[in-house]
């Protein structure tokens, strides 16, 4: 009896003496904004992303936020010893559920140690669309050669929990991880020096391939794995690094040979696709019906002779800056497994401009890319914006609200065609950190808010950039020990050629 009754006591003691945030009563109006980090003023959000916490930028004495639903609801929550204001998960997601399709209204009060003050409201408003609950990314430091403490990781974008998929544990260099149709059943990602091979899971079986079959001058590289059939779509490149003395952009990464293959991943068979004389074909992407592939390719080589001689290193060195990519696509007979006559999409060198990394949505009305000054590798490109183009008219125009005058690169489609992850340096033209844009059935983008963080400071004290952000419906199911067992203790099955 005494147990229970010093619980009871107990929690009687906890409950009065626990503070209850309320609005400050008494306060003065100002107009001065308040600039908070990240910027999550005026956006478009998901119902099921996770609270979207921020830092107050100007850092006051005390600070309170209210936050209320246009239907329903309110948070009020008070900063910490840091200034960040940290949202109860369970009472945000009950906030965006109640106010879903409606606005969210975010009112700060800052304080100096005397008076309030309420400054302008935040409003924000909720999708009825949800995002894709995963997303998949490789965390990698700004090294040019060395692979320390590189991972490919998930993160359920409902909460803040993050797991990783696979860690190198060698100094191996692990890229390109991808998915069918966002499911993780079937998926891979390369494995690169030690250990080396390509690891396909197909219907969770795991297995490693060395995907330079025969004569083929490289291994496999970026991949598009078919929607309907057991196939992947790769470019297969040799690929350089370039450095400049004297250059914000630090880098150029440059192909001087890339053309396109279909790897069957059931026959373990690699065929070509296309592979023009003197041109660089890479970045490929399927639609989502499969009947189409899009890809990128350079064809200024063509003339070059120097290239055509023999000396491509030297030509495509001497010419980087003029290297212009155009997009291409080519159809499929998915009963005869054929390509036929490839087709252009968009001839940017005609602009003396280069596009890359065709996306089509999941409607296939869009084609989402990229486009620059020239190359291939724009996520060291300051003039890379992203652009759309509309299949059905074949109007060309860019983003209007997602673009920044800093890096777009890297952009993946939601399974639902609602909502975009892009590859953005924008914050400090050095990291690449993932933001998310809603995008509407009639072609409009909304301004991108960056990916919630426990601690919103998190973005900027990470040295480490988000490389290929991929959205995914469920988790990654092989465990990590299962890749690293794959991957370190089995032999890569050997590709065969088939022309």
């Amino acid at each position: 009896m005494k147990n229970i009754a010093l619980i009871i006591f107990t929690l009687f003691f906890v409950v009065s003496c626990s503070e209850t945030i309320e609005a400050p009563s008494l306060f003065t109006h100002t107009d001065e904004i308040v600039e908070i980090y990240p910027d999550y003023d005026s956006i478009i959000i998901p119902a099921n992303i996770a609270p979207m916490n921020f830092n107050i930028v100007s850092k006051p004495k005390d600070a309170i936020v209210v936050v209320k639903g246009e239907r329903n609801g309110e948070i009020i929550t008070r900063a910490d010893g840091d200034c960040s204001i940290r949202f109860d998960i369970d009472k945000w997601r009950y906030l965006l559920e109640e106010n879903r399709g409606a606005d969210l209204l975010f009112t700060i009060y800052t304080s100096d140690g005397k008076s309030w003050f309420e400054h302008p409201t935040y409003c924000n408003h909720i999708a009825e669309e949800d995002i894709d609950p995963y997303l998949s990314y490789r965390l990698i430091e700004p090294s040019y050669i060395a692979y320390l403490d590189l991972g490919i990781y998930q993160r359920d974008l409902t909460s803040f929990n993050q797991t990783p998929i696979y860690r190198n544990c060698d100094s191996h260099c692990i890229n390109c991880h991808s998915y069918k149709n966002r499911r993780t059943n079937h998926m891979m990602f390369h494995v690169r020096e030690t250990n080396s091979g390509t690891i396909v899971v197909s219907d969770e079986k795991v297995e490693k391939i060395n995907t330079k079959a025969d004569s083929m001058f490289a291994a496999c590289v970026y991949p598009s794995w078919h929607p309907t059939q057991n196939k992947i779509a790769f470019s297969t490149n040799k690929t350089g690094q370039y450095f400049y003395l004297i250059n914000p952009e630090k880098a150029e990464v440059i192909d001087d040979r890339s053309h396109l293959v279909l790897y069957d991943i059931d026959r373990h068979e690699v065929s070509t696709i296309i592979n023009e004389p003197n041109c660089l074909e890479t970045f490929p992407s399927w639609n989502p019906s499969g009947d189409r592939l899009y890809y990128s390719t350079c064809r200024n080589m063509r003339n070059c002779d120097e290239y055509i001689n023999g000396n491509k290193e030297k030509a495509i060195a001497k010419s980087f800056d003029s290297l212009y990519y155009d997009i291409w696509s080519i159809p499929y007979d998915t009963v005869s497994c054929t390509f036929g006559t490839p087709q252009i999409e968009f001839e940017a060198s005609k602009e003396h401009k280069s596009a890359t990394l065709p996306r089509i949505s999941v409607d296939g009305k869009w084609m989402m890319f990229t486009l620059g000054s020239h190359g291939q590798f724009h996520i060291w490109h300051k003039s890379s914006d992203l652009y759309i183009k509309n299949l059905e008219t074949g109007e060309i125009r860019p983003l209007q609200k997602a673009n920044s005058s800093d890096v777009e690169s890297y952009h993946t489609w939601s399974s639902n065609g609602r909502w975009l992850v892009i590859s953005t340096r924008r914050e400090d033209l050095c990291y690449t950190r993932p933001y998310f844009c809603y995008f509407d059935k009639d072609g409009n983008d909304s301004k991108p808010f960056a990916l919630p963080q426990e601690n919103p400071n998190l973005s900027k004290l990470l040295l480490k950039s988000y490389n290929i952000p991929e959205f995914t419906i469920e988790p990654v199911h092989i465990t990590e020990e299962e890749f690293r067992n794959v991957i370190t203790k089995t032999e890569a099955i050997n590709s065969i050629y088939r022309k």
